[in-house]
């Protein structure tokens, strides 16, 4: 993400550290800080993955150079690279082509001294992969600007390739044990080509961008290959939460990756998606004015602004940014508040970007039409309403420009984080100043005490404005202290802090999983209790644990195989077998009423030991209300159908096709939410089904009536689904419970499929039988 202005960011020893203008600045800052993070002295190997290294290789007089990105980047990470061996994989910044093979051998020898290893790209990957998907395919379509969005199946050919390259660059470098730590929309494939490749190690993502809605994101016609991507991480960081629901809502709705409190389960591994906003070195803001050269730039400005109030723009040029927009704002703020002629003055910072690029060479002309008109409109002799610097700024007049304003405006259309805004707050020694800020900066969550404004509403732009000018000081500071005490909180520090102690935690969760996994050792364990039992519980669920689900609830009938295991295991004197289902009473009498099984049908409703009896009694009369509603989303969703039960309604959408399902699916939940509340019901989604029923009722108080039963010396409860969790939510800690699938559970154990649930139910029996003879 490129960078508002090039200034530098001081180290607690003095020393400084550049940002390079094409990758987030508040990331640049973090890794300065990132010494401080212990944590990671534990860990074999730190490497960072970006598009762009810390140093670029420039040509001056015909010959190339290494050269730190603007401020000396290496010198404010040595110690970091060496307290942590912290390694960095990027692009080196030049063609390959225009570097031949000495010069190339020489500048990979000393970009490794300084543990950065680069990536050598040719002039066309540069110009198909970064000009191209990332700036004209990704970076429009993440902003909402879908209209400016290319969809060019060679640019996206050449996206994956360099993604491929990057991972070649890491596999180089990496090792099973390293934290390798991806950044950006840039590297969105490489997680899982380096999962591929490292199957067991620590990977994370950060997007310094937005990560659009559903609905937005859906246009991409690569969605699917770009969120398989991001799952090979194991934690996925967004700004916001806003941004980790987007992210949510698209796996789920098109790659079908159900998720629970932030938790996704793909390829039976647990991934993590979390917000973690990023915060800005805090205490170098709010120290900053005490510098003297800060404080001579101040005096500088103050000369020139005089005692008018000053409103501060800082952006980097780009159509995002909504620049044109806040011109013509303050254009109808003048023209409805004349008192301030002459009285106020708008600094507007534009940092040039992507200066090659169309869209931004007419964004470059509109703003210089628009400033030109705002001042030749209202502008008289020894004023100007508007101050237009086209140009990076230095942190010393950055800051100054801070301290002085009166205001701060700003306004993008849509903005991933927004760190000026945070900045401008942190510099505030005084609490004066007001903030405007835009609704669709993922800032503005935080910084709840701004005026905060629709960027695309002129008025309300202008009535912020007066309000913001008009502000009585002691409502500035109080607004200011909270919001200063907040950012002083959440620093970068402790944006990283928190962002390596969720991946840590994500990995403890994995490595419980490991330890939970059903292998031979417990096998075998479970065998010998089972065999020393004299009193025997099993508690079975039927769809996806004994048999694999069908499209269609007639053909998941039992085949001869589980029968035969099922009678063989009733048999046995001191066992009693429990099926537990969502299926209705009369198929499951229909299946099991010829063996010896204890029945639960309708998950719960229904019980049956030696009659079926209804576990308590229930209405049905609320069907008349809601089955409309499921026989409208049938009508809209081909290949959906409705399983009517005595006490239940079902949705079942399994045959659909998945895109469009998984839209309808989250559209009939939440109109049913709203709905069943006036009726005590519950909504309850399955692997692909959705049933309305009674609420109070489920597996888990169904299957008390056995567990309470009697005093057994042995339990086994088996389930896939989450309606299985009240089961082994009301068992004792010793019994044996198991989850089928590599997905957290209440359950003491993971077993991979219900293949291997087959086979243990068999050799239960068969060895029982053995036992005995």
């Amino acid at each position: 993400m490129p960078v508002l202005s090039c200034h530098r960011a001081g180290l607690p020893d003095g020393r400084q550290v550049g940002f390079y203008p094409k990758i987030n600045r508040g990331f640049w800052v973090f890794l300065s800080l990132f010494i401080k993070y212990d944590n990671l002295k534990d860990v074999n190997k730190l490497v960072f993955v970006s598009n762009r290294l810390p140093f670029t290789i420039v040509k001056r007089k015909g010959s190339f150079h290494l050269q730190p990105s603007a401020g000396g980047l290496a010198t404010g990470l040595s110690s970091f690279y060496k307290a942590y061996q912290a390694i960095w994989v990027g692009w080196s910044g030049v063609a390959k082509e225009k570097i031949k093979g000495s010069e190339r051998e020489k500048f990979e020898k000393r970009l490794k001294a300084e543990n950065c290893y680069p990536v050598f790209l040719s002039q066309s990957d540069i110009e198909n992969f970064y000009h191209g998907f990332c700036n004209k395919t990704i970076w429009p379509l993440f902003h909402y600007f879908p209209l400016y969005t290319v969809h060019s199946k060679r640019l996206w050919e050449a996206y994956k390739r360099v993604n491929e390259i990057f991972c070649d660059e890491v596999a180089k470098v990496a090792q099973e044990d390293d934290i390798i730590w991806i950044h950006d929309y840039h590297l969105m494939l490489l997680p899982q080509f380096l999962r591929d490749r490292f199957p067991e190690a620590t990977i994370a993502f950060f997007l310094h961008i937005p990560f659009p809605s559903f609905e937005i994101f859906r246009l991409l016609p690569w969605r699917r290959e770009i969120l398989r991507g991001l799952l090979g991480a194991d934690l996925i960081g967004f700004h916001t939460y806003d941004y980790v629901r987007h992210f949510l809502e698209s796996a789920s709705s098109l790659i079908g990756c159900e998720h629970s409190f932030g938790h996704i389960t793909a390829e039976n591994r647990v991934i993590r998606v979390d917000a973690f906003p990023m915060g800005i070195d805090y205490q170098r803001f709010a120290r900053a004015a005490k510098n003297p050269k800060v404080k001579q730039e101040i005096q500088r400005i103050r000369h020139i602004v005089k005692t008018r109030n000053m409103v501060l723009s800082v952006d980097r040029l780009d159509y995002t940014k909504g620049i044109p927009q806040r011109l013509e704002a303050f254009d109808l703020f003048l023209e409805k508040n004349p008192k301030y002629k002459e009285k106020i003055t708008l600094v507007l910072v534009a940092v040039p970007s992507r200066t090659n690029v169309e869209q931004y060479k007419l964004l470059k002309a509109e703003l210089d039409e628009l400033v030109g008109k705002i001042n030749g409109k209202h502008g008289t002799i020894g004023w100007i309403p508007v101050w237009y610097l086209y140009r990076c700024l230095s942190f010393t007049s950055l800051v100054a420009l801070y301290n002085i304003a009166d205001v701060a405006l700003i306004t993008p259309l849509r903005d991933g984080m927004n760190l000026i805004a945070k900045e401008f707050i942190a510099s505030k020694m005084d609490d004066r100043g007001v903030l405007i800020l835009s609704e669709m900066a993922g800032a503005a969550k935080e910084l709840g005490e701004a005026i905060i404004i629709n960027p695309n509403n002129k008025e309300r732009i202008v009535n912020a404005l007066k309000e913001a000018l008009e502000m009585k000081e002691e409502e500035q500071i109080e607004r200011n202290k909270i919001m200063r005490r907040r950012l002083q909180r959440y620093n970068v520090v402790r944006w990283a802090n928190d962002f390596m102690d969720r991946l840590s935690y994500v990995k403890k969760i994995q490595q419980e999983l490991l330890v939970r996994k059903f292998t031979p050792v417990i096998k075998e364990n479970l065998i010998r209790d089972y065999l020393k039992a004299d009193k025997r519980l099993i508690l079975l669920d039927y769809d996806g644990t004994l048999i694999s689900f069908a499209e269609k609830p007639e053909r998941a009938s039992p085949d001869a195989q589980i029968l035969k295991t099922l009678e063989m295991l009733t048999k046995i004197p001191g066992n009693k077998v429990v099926i537990i289902s969502g299926r209705d009473k009369e198929t499951l009498e229909k299946w099991f009423g010829h063996l010896k099984l204890g029945l639960i049908a309708e998950h719960g409703v229904w019980v049956r030991e030696k009659e079926w009896e209804m576990l308590e009694p229930l209405r049905n009369d609320w069907k008349e209300e809601i089955r409309p509603i499921l026989e409208l989303y049938v009508d809209r969703t081909p290949g959906s159908f409705i399983e009517e039960k005595e006490f239940s309604l079902v949705w079942h959408y399994r045959k659909a096709d998945p895109e469009l399902a998984q839209l309808r699916a989250r559209e009939l939940r939440d109109a049913l939410l709203h709905i069943t509340g006036n009726f005590n019901l519950g909504v309850l989604e399955g692997n692909k089904v959705m049933e309305v029923k009674n609420a109070g009722i489920n597996k888990g108080k169904a299957a008390l009536k056995w567990v309470s039963k009697e005093k057994w010396d042995f339990i086994l409860a088996i389930g896939d689904d989450w309606t299985d969790e009240d089961v082994f939510s009301i068992l004792p800690p010793w019994a044996y419970s198991i989850k089928v699938g590599l997905s957290p559970s209440k359950a003491r154990f993971n077993i991979g499929s219900l293949y291997e649930v087959r086979s243990l139910l068999k050799t239960l029996g068969e060895k029982e039988i053995s036992h005995e003879q």
